[in-house]
């Protein structure tokens, strides 16, 4: 099998790196993809950097192993502990991803802009550099969401304690005048329904999902690694966790039948 026919790993700590597979796979239908959760230690931001690292390490050279050609980091927070590790340590391509300000800051029209994110994300200096480096002049709010990933996580994406809680958190930006809210973290997009409800439509909605599929087929195609398949990919889904659980939320989030493998004690221990 030609290097090119290989599939694309994409890895994240649980569920909401399926919204980022979800763009990947309607960007490049003609890829094959292996999807690795490691549901057993999400979420990843009451960890310590360490073990962070390690974890994101020792997971990503399991998409390696399995001859993946490039791989697709959709997890905020293992970008800004991992990224750059990964580059240093891994031959094939990486594709990391960051919250969605620069586009957010050429929609707004108030010149104010809420970024709803993890309290880790939120108080990250990663966050603040991106604000000040792409939206130096706009007012941006960002909003700490505890609880949110845990809930998607447990498979209450469209349950009312999420709408509740995004009520309240959207509430006050939205009276101080914010016209864009940026989905800082890959979970929030299967959030997007609820909260163009609670926003309404003169709010727009942005997060990174489409920008870093279209970025994933520019370096495959820099790197001549594009499948010239005329046929739809498949894709293969991994997890540290419990399949069966694991199987019944993608099926719910993605609305489409999954069915993941374990991928064993070795790697659903600490490290």
């Amino acid at each position: 099998m030609s290097c090119t026919d290989h599939p694309i790993g994409v890895f994240d700590s649980g569920f909401g790196g399926l919204s980022v597979l979800r763009a990947l796979r309607a960007q490049m239908p003609q890829e094959s993809f292996i999807y690795l959760a490691d549901s057993a230690f999400c979420p990843y931001g009451d960890k310590d950097d360490a073990t962070i690292e390690s974890r994101v390490h020792l997971l990503m050279g399991e998409l390696v192993a399995r001859d993946c050609k490039a791989m697709v980091v959709a997890c905020n927070t293992a970008c800004s502990v991992a990224i750059g590790s990964l580059r240093e340590r891994l031959g094939a391509p990486i594709v990391g991803l960051e919250p969605a300000v620069k586009p957010a800051a050429r929609r707004t029209r108030t010149r104010k802009v809420a970024v709803l994110a993890t309290p880790r994300t939120a108080r990250g200096q990663r966050l603040h550099q991106l604000v000040e480096t792409h939206a130096p002049d706009i007012e941006v709010e960002t909003i700490p969401a505890p609880g949110l990933v845990d809930l998607i996580e447990s498979g209450q994406s469209q349950s009312r304690e999420i709408r509740y809680l995004l009520s309240n958190l959207l509430e006050g930006p939205l009276a101080r005048g914010c016209d864009v809210v940026v989905l800082g973290c890959t979970h929030y997009p299967f959030l997007a329904g609820a909260i163009a409800e609670i926003v309404g439509p003169s709010v727009a909605i942005v997060s990174s999902g489409n920008a870093v599929a279209r970025q994933t087929e520019r370096v495959l195609r820099r790197s001549g690694l594009l499948s010239a398949s005329e046929l739809g990919g498949r894709c293969d889904y991994l997890t540290t966790g419990d399949p069966l659980r694991f199987d019944a939320v993608a099926c719910e989030l993605l609305g489409t039948v999954v069915r993941s493998e374990s991928i064993g004690a070795q790697t659903s221990v600490a490290v």
